[in-house]
């Protein structure tokens, strides 16, 4: 099929459209029912009725956006009409819950008269939190919104105008800065003077560009003052006329600086990118084919031509993705009575200084996995970059407060923290520790310290304040990545081939000379292997933390600090432990990577250390020994092994937490089974440390729960050793090695 037919079928498949309504609380029983509606929705209704600003306390209004559409100027298709508009404005639904988590009605209103759709508009303000205007023709959307904005206290934005504006506006901050120019000294033509061109330009004017370096053309060609004068241009276009000779888009593009193109495909040639000045800025963002292919312009000088368009199929896609959800994301989190002028520059200088960051694994891979590095190719962020909700949306928050458009104060930190939460229980768990890390940073050692993702990490660690880290590795291979990744700082560097380890060698030589390794061997195993380098460094204290196995088998990564650094003193074990979050629930699972057939002894050490780690993340533990058998309804080996180890548990008086076993799994965590079948047991609450009964079960269980059950994990994070290691696993990305090093930092300040 092709994509028409893919995307009918994707429509139409059961149920139809692309967006539904959800609960957000209990509805099981009667006194749920009584509590949502008759008789107690009465109470919320009266606090609102003597106060209406708490309707953001007891209603969805602070989570929910109108998206109000008369279907006048729809996409690439024109004016289809309010009915034949609803397929694009569920899809903007889509987008607002998908990388903002903010719930959408979507309102098609078969009205052209835009007095009475302003009015209806304004009827509907007690619904919404925002109301994100979409697909409204011009002259009349400037209208609709300058009305809208005057007449009612909640945000008001038009899509079409704003965030093109905004997002190429990021761009142009970019492009400028690569190509070594002023804002205020570019000369920028318009090809295009249409709702977006319009409010682009105004935009580029807030970013600190000159008015009077603003040459806008229409289908008629440059916008002149003698036109305005005959009457030609609309009042809208007439703020852009200039006193200029009148000619055509050729002539206005003739040493221009920037050009801008929202008009039709196909307008520019190679020859008018050769008339534009040294290292030319073009955004042609004409859809679905631009006003000059990316090749045809990149191929039209040998200088650098920075060049973005409105495809994803190319470098720099100018994608309103990229603002909307998260502009609105600010907004309504501090109640914001409108979207204004400093709102959206907040945006578009937030957008631009994430671009010149590094850029997260799933991104790239999301990508086809080529390098993606700030320059010419890369002006903006990619829409699926996770970080822009974190740095738009409390930028936005911060700008409304300061310009007072803000109804309520927030705290920008804690604010970061909320978001994070928004896209899933793993990022609010590791937000936990990685803010405990902050409080009190230690050094880790990084054994694969030339590997690309390692030196990635530890640039991301230092800059957050995760940690101090040290690369373990060759300095001047390091330091020359660093440079070619474009990373902006000075790593701390241990180089075993040249640096003075004489008293490391000695060290690993006393600890493993009994098993076989001579002076000579430990001295080649120190300047060769950087994970016995790494363990001895943290063994002899110069360092608090290892992390290592990037590019080892889990097992040879694991070895050496258990070689060298050990389990702790009263513990014989070590165990691989993976946190998993789903929407509502956290689940330590253990062990999952080293004691392959553990007795009763290690089972009850792998439950207290798992425990001891999910106090780290500020939850209390309640552990299941895992079986196959309830409570002895089957007696054997295998399941005697796992009641041993809870009994041990039971009756140790350093477990002060509640353990019990051996039981099912879906005992463990359902509470009606827990409660219904088997109250006797220690647990009053669905178990969150589940201790499976060997390896190859805690491996299965957690890669099913992951892959089926939708969980993501965080680990495996080792426990049990005598210092703080952490061993990865082949191919995590940046993102799991700094999670991991905030896991190392805490478990060293337990230390």
């Amino acid at each position: 099929m092709g994509l028409d037919e893919d995307a009918l079928e994707y429509h139409r498949t059961d149920p139809p459209g692309k967006i539904e309504i959800s609960t957000t609380k209990p509805t099981n029983t009667q006194r749920d029912l009584s509590l949502a509606y008759s008789p107690g929705v009465a109470a919320p209704c009266t606090e609102i009725d003597e106060d209406e600003t708490e309707a953001y306390t007891y209603t969805a209004k602070g989570n929910l956006v109108g998206v109000v559409s008369n279907g006048s100027a729809v996409l690439g298709l024109g004016d289809i009409g309010a009915q034949a508009s609803k397929p694009v404005m569920e899809g903007k639904g889509v987008l607002f819950k998908r990388f903002a988590d903010i719930d959408v009605f979507d309102i098609e209103l078969d009205e052209a008269d835009p007095e009475k759709l302003v009015e209806a508009v304004k009827m509907m303000q007690p619904t919404f939190g925002g109301i994100n205007l979409e697909d409204i023709k011009a002259p009349e959307c400037f209208t609709i919104e300058e009305r809208l904005r005057e007449e009612i206290g909640i945000p008001v934005f038009h899509d079409d105008q704003h965030g093109t504006a905004i997002i190429s506006g990021a761009a142009l901050l970019n492009a400028a800065d690569i190509a070594g120019k002023e804002l205020d000294d570019l000369e920028i033509v318009f090809s295009g003077a249409g709702a977006s061109a319009i409010a682009t330009a105004r935009f580029y004017v807030s970013l600190g560009c000159r008015k009077e370096n603003v040459t806008m053309c229409d289908s008629s060609g440059i916008i002149t003052e003698a036109r305005a004068d005959r009457g030609d241009v609309n009042e809208y276009k007439q703020e852009f006329a200039r006193d200029v000779p009148e000619g055509d888009l050729a002539d206005a593009m003739e040493g221009a600086d920037v050009f801008v193109g929202l008009s039709i495909g196909g307008l520019v040639s190679q020859e008018m990118v050769q008339s534009m000045a040294d290292d030319p800025i073009v955004f042609a963002m004409a859809n679905p084919d631009p006003e000059i292919g990316y090749e045809e312009a990149k191929a039209a000088r040998d200088d650098t031509v920075i060049m973005a368009t409105g495809r994803s199929d190319y470098p720099n896609q100018v994608n309103n993705v990229l603002g909307f959800p998260f502009i609105f994301r600010g907004a309504l989190d501090v109640r914001a009575t409108e979207i204004n002028e400093e709102m959206k520059v907040a945006c578009a200088e937030a957008l631009a200084d994430l671009a010149r960051q590094d850029v997260p694994d799933a991104v790239v891979k999301a990508y086809g996995d080529d390098p993606i590095q700030y320059g010419p190719d890369y002006i903006i962020p990619k829409p699926v970059d996770p970080r822009v909700l974190f740095r738009v949306a409390p930028s936005i928050a911060e700008a409304a407060m300061e310009s007072g458009a803000a109804r309520v104060e927030i705290d920008l930190d804690e604010y970061e923290e909320e978001l994070e939460a928004r896209l899933g229980k793993s990022r609010e768990m590791m937000r936990v520790v990685l803010n405990k890390a902050k409080s009190d940073p230690k050094t880790v050692a990084l054994a694969e310290g030339e590997n690309e993702k390692m030196i990635r990490a530890a640039y991301q660690i230092q800059e957050q304040g995760i940690a101090m880290p040290i690369l373990i590795g060759e300095e001047s291979e390091i330091r020359r990545t660093a440079a070619n990744l474009g990373l902006d700082f000075e790593p701390q560097v241990a180089d075993p081939s040249v640096g003075d380890y004489e008293e490391y060698a000695d060290r690993l030589h006393e600890l493993r000379q009994r098993k076989g390794i001579t002076r000579t061997e430990a001295g080649e195993l120190i300047e060769r292997d950087t994970n016995y380098f790494g363990s001895v460094m943290v063994e002899q204290g110069d360092a608090d933390a290892l992390m290592t196995g990037l590019s080892h088998h889990y097992p040879s990564a694991l070895r050496p600090p258990l070689q060298v650094i050990g389990t702790a003193e009263d513990v014989d074990y070590a165990a691989g432990v993976y946190l998993l979050t789903f929407k509502n629930r956290v689940i330590f699972v253990a062990d999952a990577t080293v004691n392959q057939s553990p007795d009763e002894d290690v089972l009850a050490e792998v439950t207290k250390q798992t425990g001891k780690l999910a106090r780290r993340f500020n939850v209390e533990p309640r552990a299941a020994l895992l079986s196959y058998s309830n409570f002895g309804s089957v007696d054997n080996e295998n399941t005697r092994k796992s009641r041993r180890a809870a009994k041990m548990l039971q009756n140790d008086p350093e477990v002060d937490f509640p353990v019990d076993g051996e039981m099912q799994a879906d005992t463990a965590v359902v509470e009606d089974i827990l409660e219904g079948t088997y109250g006797f047991s220690e647990l009053d609450e669905p178990a969150n440390v589940l201790v499976f009964p060997n390896l190859e079960s805690g491996n299965i269980g957690y890669k099913l729960l992951q892959r089926l059950g939708g969980a993501d994990a965080i680990g495996p994070m080792l426990v049990g050793m005598d210092e703080p290691v952490h061993v990865l696993q082949r191919g995590d990305e940046v993102k799991d090695i700094v999670n991991l090093a905030g896991v190392a930092v805490v478990d060293a300040q337990q230390e």
